[in-house]
């Protein structure tokens, strides 16, 4: 962005950029705070309007009025947010700091507007007179759910509370969210003799050389806490104790001592949340968030995670055992520990599939990989893609499609954010800049892709690894579900669904990617040009489950500690709550294994603490016994492209947004309710008895 102050503010001007996309380089940090707050007064005075009418409340002059407000302040978020998410600077977390506040209490006195309730209520109490199309209706029942959830129906006191409350919590989730950047910015472990580089192949040497010479550090290596980098190291290096430093300095994000440790903010986000719920009525945070879900109960997805649990256990302790007996048989006389099990685990893989990650990574190009989820959307669903160079972005290393559909609407936008850097936050996620819709005209999408993967150096090939492949079409299948948005409303379009359906679309599109038909055209030798051989292709599918107890544990934990954490009543939360000591006796007491750890820790889990999956991180599982439930509806059809299929996810899935109940809108593309034995049977796990 641009260092030089525009005038007038460009984040209020018109944007006539094609695509109405942001003016990137005329913005500059001063411009966002005074343009949020010019937003948020209009957006204030556009609810005036409709709580002042004096017109009987009407659909069109409550709720179709309302889904029309805030366009601008929408527009100018959705600007700051991602480039604090993407490309942060101590000037933007000290904006976001003092913005998170105001931005909870500006929504709170919307949700608490009384006024504004009344007339919403009474269109809910007289909905069945009403004659409203599904469409409508449901967007009617959501705006009412929605403000009875935030308060609207407590007492002028409770309210009070819950404002508070909302805006306590904005101020600590932000802080947390910069606790664990600050952290994974902050760590750097220097390689610089040959010693140092033992075991990593050329491919994870050329990562890391590139980290260092954006470090100011050329002639050295760099390995940094982005997954790419962190996990590729703890794969391949042969020096134990670098791993055990580098393992440490991961899973030690804010929970280190010292100003970024999020102990003492996890505890009063928990004892926030545990109010919240008892000023709503409800016995804990998770029967709370869980209320509006397809789960429904905490007893519901504790049967999940416990069925899946058992298993998974079983599995990876005998996964240990043999990794163990591996390590002994080489002669390293080591107790296996857990930054020893990627490590030896890869080498199981090569003894028993012939298979290493060194031998896979050179036929997963990043550009090859893109273009196959590019293609595989095209043969699904229609949609083509066309780059653009010359569309403004917020980063230089931001790329930018023009989306073509074979239906003739107008054309959408995909951006890809691929690249690790310290402005960004780790992780993976989609997000957009524009919402689908069409009451106020036929509103394209603006949607992009983040991720983090280890740049390489200059003139060479971004390589993945087949999980980092994994991330790209799981983030891809998000942005499908916003780009193939068809709804009328934008409160409904595109990823607005509960929680523990929105991964669906994403974990479907996964399974794309390790079809032989993809990979044989795609998986492209980076130096040859060559197919994936077919031998390798099939080595590659006989791991599928390779290792599947370990990645399970690593997930169901994190799950069920979410689960139990956000179980607890008010009264065990609301007073000197030990955060260490609880995820320590929740480990203990669902017998966690120790050579494994949390796949996140609390203390920078992001998911709970600076996102939105607080007591729903199980989604993601709850969400796979759909996808692999889903995908075999193509296997049925004996095609991965079936049209009639595709069709059927088209209409009643992607493009569906929040217009139907996710249970309906499963049961109407696959024609009963979705089966845990597809999920097991994935996995690995159908034939492993519980311990």
């Amino acid at each position: 962005m641009s260092n030089s102050k525009a005038e007038p503010n460009p984040l209020l001007k018109p944007w006539t950029a094609d695509f109405d996309l942001p003016p990137f380089a005329d913005i500059t940090t001063a411009h966002f705070m005074p343009a949020m707050e010019a937003a948020m007064a209009q957006h204030l005075a556009e609810i005036d309007e409709i709580t002042n009418n004096n017109a009987a409340p009407s659909f069109d002059n409550t709720i179709a009025a309302l889904e029309q407000t805030g366009e601008q302040l929408g527009r100018v978020a959705s600007v700051f947010y991602s480039l604090a998410g993407t490309d942060t600077n101590d000037e933007i977390q000290a904006i976001e700091r003092e913005l998170s506040p105001k931005m909870a209490a500006h929504m709170s006195a919307i949700s608490l507007n009384q006024e504004l309730f009344k007339r919403v209520d009474e269109l809910f109490e007289n909905r069945q007179t009403l004659k409203l199309d599904d469409e409508p209706l449901r967007v009617l029942e959501r705006h009412h759910m929605r403000f009875v959830r935030s308060g609207a129906k407590l007492t002028p006191d409770n309210k009070t509370k819950m404002a508070q409350i909302s805006q306590r919590l904005a101020e600590l989730i932000t802080q947390f969210g910069q606790n664990v950047l600050a952290d994974e910015a902050g760590y750097q472990m220097v390689l610089d003799s040959d010693a140092d580089l033992a075991g990593l192949p050329q491919s994870a040497r050329d990562a890391a050389k590139e980290a260092a010479s954006a470090k100011g550090l050329d002639g050295k290596y760099v390995i940094t806490l982005a997954r790419s980098s962190i996990e590729g190291f703890v794969t391949f290096s042969a020096r134990r104790d670098l791993r055990e430093q580098a393992f440490n300095a991961w899973i030690s994000r804010g929970a280190n001592g010292d100003k970024s440790d999020n102990h003492d903010l996890i505890a009063q986000i928990v004892k926030l949340r545990a109010q919240r719920a008892s000023l709503l009525g409800y016995d804990n945070y998770a029967a709370y968030s869980l209320d509006d879900t397809m789960a429904k109960t905490p007893k519901n997805v504790h049967g999940l995670l416990d069925a899946v649990w058992q298993r998974a256990k079983a599995r990876a302790l005998q996964e240990r055992d043999d990794l163990q007996e591996l390590a002994r048989a080489q002669g390293d006389n080591v107790d296996l520990q857990p930054w020893d099990w990627r490590y030896y685990a890869e080498k199981q893989r090569k003894a028993l599939y012939d298979l290493d990650e060194n031998e896979i990574k050179p036929y997963l190009q990043l550009d090859n990989m893109i273009a196959a989820a590019f293609d595989c959307a095209t043969k699904l669903f229609g949609v083509t893609f066309k780059e653009r160079q010359d569309l403004p972005r917020y980063h230089p290393d931001v790329r930018i499609w023009e989306v073509h559909y074979d239906d003739g609407r107008a054309p959408a936008i995909f951006m890809g954010d691929y690249f690790a850097r310290p402005s960004k936050r780790s992780g993976a996620w989609m997000n957009a800049f524009r919402s689908q819709e069409k009451l106020r005209g036929d509103i394209r999408p603006v949607i992009f892709n983040v991720m983090n993967f280890s740049k390489p150096a200059v003139g060479q090939p971004a390589l993945l690894s087949f999980d980092d492949a994994r991330t790209l079409f799981h983030e891809f299948g998000h942005a499908l579900h916003g780009l193939l948005s068809d709804v009328t409303f934008s409160s409904i379009a595109g990823t607005a669904v509960t929680r523990d359906f929105v991964e669906l679309p994403s974990q479907l599109y996964e399974h794309w990617l390790s079809q032989p038909e993809v990979l044989e055209k795609f998986a492209l030798h980076c130096q040859t040009g060559e197919p994936m051989p077919a031998a390798l292709l099939k080595r590659l599918k006989d791991a599928e489950t390779f290792n599947m107890g370990f990645s399970t544990v690593e997930y169901t934990s994190s799950a069920l500690v979410d689960l139990e954490l956000h179980c607890k009543p008010l009264s065990e939360v609301e007073s000197d709550f030990d955060v260490a000591r609880y995820e320590r006796e929740a480990l203990a007491r669902i017998d966690m294994p120790s050579e494994i750890v949390m796949r996140h820790r609390l203390t920078h889990f992001l998911h709970l603490f600076a996102g939105g999956y607080a007591a729903a991180y199980y989604s993601y599982m709850w969400s796979e016994v759909m996808d692999a439930d889903a995908f075999g509806a193509f296997k049925d059809a004996g095609d991965i492209f079936d049209g009639d299929t595709a069709a059927r996810l088209k209409r009643h899935i992607y493009s569906a947004g929040n217009r139907t109940d996710p249970e309906d809108a499963y049961i109407a593309f696959r024609g009963r309710a979705p089966q845990i034995d597809a999920l097991l049977k994935g996995r690995g796990l159908s034939a492993v008895d519980a311990v």
